[in-house]
């Protein structure tokens, strides 16, 4: 009896996921034919809750209202936004945008390709409003663009000016009985000083002092243009922290209102000429987001193609993926729109601090190809250093924001000595027999030999030398003069601009501009497609623990500043590095 009981039910349990599997992929189906109804005299809600990566991975649930938002992507795309704005801009449903949010998890240059978008849809006709508890210098970089900004009565205004603020390890090391032994080229490489140093070098905080500086001077003067306030007031109510109260903020108008939220619909309710106990129909971006830009006008047309070539996160050899860039992997997506006839033009959007100088040379090699065939265009997002610039400088043209960090273009090798950790404060000795002087070469149980470091500079210098020769290349310029420049100093958009690093200041949709431009096409009459091609939400599901395990190296990353200094010491193992060893997070 047992027996049949058993069979019975899994009989109805396999009918059941059946059903329930039809179901679902019915349901997606359908919402991905015609996309979420959007009601009329709607309002674009914005709060920018998740963090902000380029893109966002593909929810095939996301279009049905049962799932939506419960199986999505932990992360907010950069272009799903853009697209969002643009869509509203042209949608007769959509009246205005709706910004409500106290922070935004994203780069200064993410930051700002957002705002400008938003700038943009105001030439619509249509309204801004933004509304917080609280404002950080981001939220408010772009709540400044709005029509109204207002804040919470008894809320916080952050506005005091940017810092960097980096770890040093090399009390650690001490403390462990570890040796790092730095082989660089560049005076200004300063991806080595967290080992070798408890503080700054001069060189290091001039150049920091300077980047950071050009970041500050462009929201000093985006906001003051917006909010019809002179740079040099903003300028003084920063330095001296004049906002240290909601009234502060209003009185230097800085803010159009104090209002409790329920005020704040109200004054929505006006602006879209609906009475006071009228429901406002917001509209979230996560389910905006899934309306077919076709559904809106936006329709793509013409066989002719423009690639977009994601290049996000650190460099290594191997496989990539949506966080980290690989070399096999980023170079057969180039490899794959230059044999492709109907992609007329490749634009690389690039958003990396570096990593392996081979595979960032690997990388460049399938730019050159590509170039000889059909133009390529760079869109550096919130950095592009590095690595990051070793794969962009063969390119035709080249664009960054003007808060980009760019630059550092200088080599390191990191070299870790624990003998004294492993002899005297783990009691582990270690001893063997090899054949070849350099057979054991990297053996962190021991210091370098002198010969040994020599190799290693050799190497390093080497590798130097065939970067600067490559920006030379690309960028038309003497060695002599990509040295001057070199060194691993780190610059901003607006000073690699002057030193001719980049040609021009602006986002992806500027480089995707001067792409069409070179390749001769015709606005409207080609597509946009992407590479690599996203991973889709069942891949996701597959890999949920490792993007779990990535969550927490980020966490442990922003409040010890330990994971990127661990691995970059394991990679550097690997071989000469191209990179910038921490992330610079300028608050």
């Amino acid at each position: 009896m047992n027996f049949w009981r058993i069979v019975l039910a899994g009989l109805v349990s396999i009918v059941a996921f059946s059903l329930l599997t039809v179901f679902l992929f019915a349901t997606i189906a359908s919402a991905s034919k015609s996309g979420p109804k959007i009601p009329k005299n709607s309002v674009l809600v914005l709060n920018f809750e998740k963090p902000i990566s380029e893109r966002a991975t593909d929810n095939p649930f996301s279009g049905a209202s049962l799932l939506r938002g419960k199986m999505g992507s932990s992360k907010q795309g950069l272009d799903d936004i853009v697209k969002a704005i643009r869509m509203g801009a042209v949608d007769k449903r959509i009246k205005g945008i709706y910004l409500n949010m106290s922070d935004i998890q994203a780069g200064w240059a993410t930051t700002e390709a957002i705002r400008k978008e938003l700038l943009e849809f105001k030439k619509s006709g249509k309204f801004i409003y933004a509304y917080s508890e609280g404002y950080t210098e981001k939220a408010y970089y772009l709540a400044s663009v709005a029509d109204k900004v207002f804040l919470y009565p008894e809320g916080g205004f952050e506005l005091n000016g940017v810092n960097v603020t980096i770890a040093f390890y090399k009390g650690l090391t001490e403390k462990l009985g570890v040796e790092i032994t730095p082989i660089r080229h560049g005076k200004f490489k300063s991806a080595v000083e967290p080992f070798l140093r408890k503080d700054m070098s001069p060189e290091n905080k001039m150049m920091t002092q300077e980047f950071i500086g050009d970041i500050w001077e462009n929201f000093l003067e985006n906001v003051a243009k917006s909010r019809n306030i002179s740079k040099e007031d903003l300028r003084q109510i920063a330095n001296t922290m004049a906002i240290r109260q909601p009234k502060d903020a209003l009185n230097k108008r800085l803010v159009d209102g104090l209002l409790y939220e329920d005020e704040v619909n109200s004054e929505l309710r006006k602006k879209l000429g609906i009475k006071e106990k009228d429901k406002i129909k917001k509209v979230s971006f996560e389910t905006y987001k899934d309306v077919k830009p076709s559904s809106v006008g936006l329709k793509q047309k013409g066989k002719d193609k423009i690639a977009i070539v994601y290049c996000v996160g650190e460099i290594n050899s191997g496989e990539g993926d949506e966080e980290k860039i690989g070399s096999v992997t980023t170079a057969a997506a180039i490899r794959k729109a230059r044999l492709d006839d109907e992609v007329k033009a490749v634009v690389l959007r690039v958003n990396s601090p570096g990593g392996s100088a081979l595979a960032s040379d690997v990388i460049w090699r399938e730019i050159v190809l590509t170039k000889k065939v059909k133009p390529v265009v760079v869109s550096m997002g919130d950095v592009a250093a590095s690595g990051g610039y070793y794969i962009s400088c063969a390119a035709n043209k080249i664009f960054a924001e003007p808060n980009t960090i760019t630059g550092s273009i200088g080599v390191f090798g990191l070299m870790p000595n624990a003998q004294k950790l492993f002899n005297e404060k783990l009691g582990i000795n270690y001893d063997g027999v090899k054949i070849g002087e350099f057979s054991d070469l990297g053996a962190i149980y021991r210091p370098l030999t002198e010969k040994e470091q020599a190799i290693i500079q050799e190497s390093v210098d080497q590798t130097y030398e065939t970067f600067i020769t490559r920006v030379a290349e690309g960028r038309g310029i003497t060695k002599a003069d990509v040295d001057s420049i070199g060194q691993g100093r780190v610059w901003s958009g607006v000073d690699a601009l002057k030193i001719k690093l980049v040609d021009e200041l602006g986002g992806l949709p500027e480089a995707i501009k001067e792409a069409e431009k070179l390749a001769k096409l015709t606005k409207g009459k080609y597509k946009i497609v992407q590479y690599p091609e996203k991973q889709d939400l069942f891949s996701k599901i597959l890999n949920k623990d490792k993007e779990m395990s990535e969550e927490i190296k980020t966490q442990i990353a922003k409040e010890l500043d330990l994971y990127h200094a661990v691995q970059a010491l394991k990679q550097a193992q690997k071989g000469v590095q191209a990179r910038l060893l921490y992330d610079y997070i300028i608050e």
